[in-house]
């Protein structure tokens, strides 16, 4: 199993995030704590802050707009992106969390059993076995629970589930 240990998630209900953004605000704590882990100077931004520079809304944050957003912020050294689930397995591998989407609703996938209807959460490891991976995320949390590690079934979630990885671009340039 891989799995990064060093990992320190957030409760998107913690008392420093505004009452008013707490229950949309998993897109911004996502990335504040994968950006805290790649300990990019972004991640000293409050959360409420980012909040608004994603653009996040009510209803959530875009993947297109968390992408293009924060690839603006971080600039050209960075990679932001969308990326299929063998990249952002590639990603734990090579030691940095992946951000991961559950959403439902603009997949219109609205009958399934999945894990969440609509969450961002940072995918910090997995394992494979004969037919599924089992992705390790750091649930940001409730209003009645802190946040948390959790295990939840690659196969079971497919269809509403997206990844975005935050990685910095190789300076190498070799033969």
């Amino acid at each position: 199993m891989q799995i990064l240990k060093q990992f320190q998630g957030r409760s998107q209900y913690e008392s420093s995030i505004d009452r008013r953004l707490r229950s949309s605000a998993c897109g911004p704590v996502t990335v504040s704590v994968i950006l805290n882990f790649l300990n990019v100077p972004l991640s000293r931004v409050p959360v409420n802050k980012l909040y608004k520079f994603l653009g996040t809304t009510q209803i959530g944050l875009f993947s297109w707009r968390l992408v293009h957003r924060l690839q603006k912020l971080l600039g050209t050294d960075w990679d932001v992106r969308k990326c299929s689930v063998s990249e952002a397995l590639q990603e734990l591998e090579s030691g940095r969390p992946v951000a991961a989407k559950f959403d439902k609703w603009l997949s219109f996938k609205w009958s399934g059993q999945y894990e969440f209807d609509y969450h961002w959460v940072p995918v910090i490891g997995y394992a494979k076995n004969a037919d599924d991976v089992i992705l390790t995320i750091h649930d940001n949390g409730s209003p009645t629970n802190p946040s948390t590690v959790r295990f939840v079934s690659y196969r079971k979630n497919q269809e509403v589930l997206s990844f975005v990885k935050i990685a910095p671009v190789s300076k190498f340039k070799g033969h």
